[in-house]
């Protein structure tokens, strides 16, 4: 997808395909402009060293890495089991082209359609999610998806024989912590057979055991630990850590496929496991990318340091001096911090380093609610200047009081 996105008030074309705005419509130029760029298609870009290192611990996985951004609201929630109320469905939180059309929020969505082509499958993407502004988190990132499904029948026996396979092919050591159980709040499936959906999750957390072997391979006795979870598309669920320079880091999210989703794709007769990951959170760790923007730089000293199928430290630049900025307001019922994040965006993309509320109060009279964000402005690749910040400053304070209809103080 490399057309230049173009949004007019009435439509919005990207990749080549045009289509109606309505009131839904909160996707802005800077967030299409990212759907070009494709990171993790880039062999000497992190995003894409971490996705092949890990697509290559899975062979025979048929690996789907160039859907388009651009999907129905019925494949990114109502395919997976979302319910109508579930919070990932808001404006607050995603990015919509139109009530019905929008932009993947994460891999899953492309998962019905995958099932139906392959039993053994991986999905890499760039996912879309309205956040927070700071070092660790982005409206865009990448996500590496991974599924295997088993005859139902014959799944104990198959899953048995390929652990014992690939257990003696593994190489270094790995402690697992697991004291994870089928409970009510995490429970076994009712149309599953107990033992193959005991043996799908053996097979689940041996695979990423293994995963994570290879891709931590410079950590000589790497600690892992099984917690619980819960995902509208899995169930029982869990979360993988990593014990990691001392502290426990959250890598994945797993679990047993639900079998509406398999029953949806034609494998009434199947069960299975998928697992989904952020490539940046495990690149930022690896490679010690200290701020998630350098992904997106432009910068030739970055994208240099890099080679195909290595995992090597990253050498800082020269960190240029921060200019802060106080923006202060009264806020009304209609106010979502993300809302103004986006806004912070449009007006000064990646210079925007993190954004934090520093104060907040509710006037004892006229119980107005009074806010105060300090923005740090920062360039990962060269000076700015104040004047040029007072200019951005300025058209963010105008820009803050025409779309959130807010009260400057």
């Amino acid at each position: 997808m490399k057309e230049t996105p173009v949004i007019t008030p009435e439509n919005i074309t990207v990749g080549g395909k045009t289509y109606p705005s309505d009131s839904y419509t909160n996707v802005t130029p800077t967030i299409l402009e990212k759907t070009t760029r494709q990171l993790h298609l880039i062999p000497k870009h992190p995003v894409a060293i971490i996705k092949d290192l890990i697509a290559s611990g899975f062979p025979g996985f048929k690996h789907y890495d160039t859907f388009s951004p651009v999907v129905t609201t019925k494949e990114n929630f109502d395919d997976l089991c979302f319910s109508n109320d579930h919070p990932g469905r808001a404006v607050t939180d995603t990015y919509y082209l139109n009530e019905k059309i929008m932009l993947r929020t994460h891999t899953s969505a492309h998962q019905l359609q995958v099932m139906t082509e392959s039993d053994k499958i991986l999905v890499t993407a760039d996912v879309y999610r309205r956040d927070e502004i700071d070092a660790s988190h982005y409206p865009v990132f990448h996500q590496m998806e991974g599924a295997q499904l088993f005859d139902a029948k014959t799944a104990v026996d198959e899953i048995r024989k390929d652990i014992a396979r690939t257990t003696s092919a593994a190489s270094g050591s790995i402690h697992t912590t697991d004291t994870t159980l089928i409970t009510p709040e995490n429970p076994k499936q009712d149309c599953h057979d107990e033992a193959a959906m005991l043996a799908t999750a053996d097979h689940l957390k041996h695979s990423l055991n293994m995963m994570v072997r290879k891709l931590f391979s410079h950590e000589k006795d790497l600690q892992v630990r099984w917690i619980d979870a819960q995902f509208p598309f899995t169930s029982p669920s869990w979360e993988m850590e990593i014990l990691y320079q001392g502290k426990w880091l959250e890598v994945l999210g797993c679990g047993v496929i639900r079998q509406d989703i398999l029953n949806n794709a034609g494998k009434p007769d199947k069960i299975g496991w998928a697992f989904g990951l952020g490539l940046e959170r495990l690149a930022l760790v690896l490679f010690g990318i200290p701020d998630i923007r350098l992904f997106w730089s432009k910068d030739d000293r970055f994208l240099k340091q890099f080679e195909p199928g290595t995992i090597q430290k990253f050498k800082p630049f020269s960190k240029y001096p921060a200019c802060i900025k106080d923006i202060s307001f009264w806020s009304n019922d209609q106010f979502h911090e993300n809302n103004f994040c986006e806004i912070v965006r449009d007006v000064a993309g990646d210079i925007v380093e993190d954004v934090h509320l520093i104060d907040e109060f509710t006037h004892p009279k006229t119980k107005k609610r009074s806010m105060c964000y300090r923005i740090n402005y920062r360039s990962m690749d060269r000076n700015v200047t104040n004047d040029e910040i007072n200019v951005l400053q300025e058209k963010l304070r105008d820009e803050v009081v025409n779309r959130m209809k807010v009260e400057l103080r």
